[in-house]
């Protein structure tokens, strides 16, 4: 039977809980053991897919086209475990199983409560398909308090008396806050904190307390005794230099060795910690730096961008370099002179979006990357806006449009039930399910023979996640491909277009997939490894 960690937060949000879950999970791999990680969402919302990426950042999209919290990009960087629809819940996809449930008269005309209908599906989510594992880490988003949670922190309660000590173990993560004008570090936060949680009947047996220096000796032990935590097991979890470093830190701040000793284990393997502690010497220590430009709608929250932020980095990890971001909003690239700030950049980069905004912006950049011979990467949307450039200004579709945002022009980029009936265009009505109407998860691709990204991948044929409602329009395929855009990835049906690259270009890539969400610290994505290899030999030109 798996042994569970759950895993709270309290006082503020942000506090780095997903990012921890992860790190515990990397820490107890590197002693030998198999884990799986799950995030709870106290939200109503059925899934983070309609939810704008500034109010919740990225959506992380897993093989089984589930749209998920961005959280489980961190379990799947760190663990390297494939996330699936079972390992993310939330409020609102509880309740509609439960509505759904009473409605076909499941309950044989019982009253449906929170408790113990709510709570019980909560429990049977946590612990069903949990497969041949040691640890299950389940994480509950959001503080201790907030009355959305009560349900999810009963549920974990409940499971604690189930389980028995030898099977669950509560970790809190709180905040220590230093305040500088009395030149102290404040534990009272962290205090209510555990008192709230305890008042619900969870007793914490590890605190992970965020902090900005060293917790002197006597505050370890007033929280241990005001919060009924054994000393040992007030973890100190300060900023690390790199996200690749919080395992190694943790480590040595005894988290996994505490872990261990409440489940009662005092015989586990040492961890053996050589990849991570190679990656953390190899951000620490890089041999140069390269500027990529990213061209964006949603910069105003890089957490729309996690993923792809941390592929990057793993790119550079790969080249041994570090990559410096420099993040434009597409639309600066629609005034009088655009291209100014893409003059010191050695790799352009057009990630995914959805709207009309910042189109033109986008669809700029990628000529001045085309034009200018400087490394271009787009990224779904990206992908399409390269496509729409060189419809209009190689091919002579003056009006080339995707049917996302016009409705006249030619339809190079449309929905694939629109070009299959003859570029007819199809409209939706504003009362239409926006969820679940797009191409999500891993749909297989056929690269060409003596292509580029035949030759970065290694292999004929590949299979990446998607997230998307819109597809390059395969009818004008031969067009395209004779002013030089080769369509080198196809769908095995040939149908749909998943890659274009120009050959006459350093590195030209478009790709209606999002290759970002498979990419880890250590095994880079081919393609961001070789983006950042070839705008490193960018950087060496200019």
């Amino acid at each position: 039977m798996p042994r569970y960690i759950f895993i709270t937060g309290g006082v503020v949000s942000s506090l780095g809980k997903g990012l921890a879950s992860a790190a515990i999970g990397a820490l107890l791999q590197a002693r030998g053991y198999k884990v799986r990680l799950r995030k709870l969402d106290p939200y109503l919302n059925v899934d983070p897919g309609t939810m704008s990426p500034y109010q919740h950042g990225e959506c992380y999209v897993t093989d089984d086209g589930a749209e998920t919290d961005l959280d489980l990009g961190h379990y799947e960087r760190f663990t390297g475990v494939p996330a699936s629809q079972s390992d993310n819940i939330t409020t609102g996809r509880i309740y509609s199983r439960i509505i759904e449930r009473e409605r076909r008269g499941d309950y044989l005309g019982a009253t449906v409560q929170v408790i113990p209908h709510v709570t019980d599906q909560i429990k049977q989510f946590v612990l069903s398909d949990a497969g041949d594992v040691d640890f299950v880490l389940c994480e509950i988003g959001g503080t201790v308090g907030d009355i959305e949670g009560l349900p999810f922190f009963e549920a974990i309660r409940q499971l604690g008396q189930e389980l028995g000590e030898e099977h669950a173990v509560f970790l809190h993560v709180t905040l220590l806050p230093f305040i500088k004008v009395a030149g102290e570090m404040k534990t009272k936060p962290t205090q209510h904190s555990v008192k709230e949680l305890r008042s619900i009947g969870i007793q914490p047996d590890i605190l992970l307390c965020r902090c900005e220096i060293p917790i002197p000796a006597g505050d370890k032990r007033k929280i241990g005794l005001f919060c009924n935590v054994k000393e040992s097991a007030v973890i100190e979890g300060r900023d690390a230099a790199s996200l690749y470093d919080v395992p190694l830190e943790y480590h040595r701040q005894g988290l996994d060795t505490e872990i261990l000793r409440c489940f009662g284990i005092d015989d586990a393997p040492a961890p053996d910690l050589t990849r991570w502690e190679a990656i953390s010497d190899t951000i620490a220590n890089p041999d140069g730096e390269v500027t990529i430009g990213v061209v964006g709608k949603y910069v105003g929250l890089l957490d729309a961008y996690k993923s792809l932020i941390e592929a990057l980095a793993h790119g550079g990890i790969a080249n041994g370099v570090k990559v410096k971001l420099k993040w434009l909003d597409s639309e600066q690239f629609e005034k009088d002179d655009p291209f100014e700030p893409l003059e010191d950049v050695h790799g352009v980069l057009v990630p995914g979006g959805f709207g009309e905004r910042g189109v033109e912006g986008k669809i700029a950049a990628a000529k001045f990357a085309r034009e200018r011979k400087v490394p271009f990467f787009g990224i779904c949307y990206g992908m399409q806006m390269a496509v729409l450039e060189a419809a209009r200004n190689l091919a002579g579709y003056d009006d080339a449009v995707s049917s996302e945002f016009s409705n006249t022009g030619e339809p190079v980029i449309g929905l694939l039930t629109e070009w299959t009936r003859g570029n007819e265009v199809e409209t939706r009505s504003a009362g239409d399910d926006m969820g679940g109407t797009m191409r999500l998860g891993a749909y297989p691709a056929v690269l060409k023979e003596g292509s580029k990204v035949r030759e970065i991948y290694g292999q004929a044929h590949i299979e990446e996640r998607h997230r998307h409602r819109y597809e390059v329009n395969v009818g004008y395929k031969d067009k395209l491909e004779a002013c030089g855009l080769s369509f080198s990835g196809l769908s095995p049906d040939g149908i749909l277009p998943e890659i274009v690259e120009i050959a006459d270009h350093p590195w030209f890539i478009g790709v209606q997939f999002h290759p970002e969400l498979k990419s880890r610290p250590f095994e880079p994505h081919p393609l961001f490894a070789s983006f950042i290899a070839a705008a490193l030999e960018q950087s060496r030109m200019v």
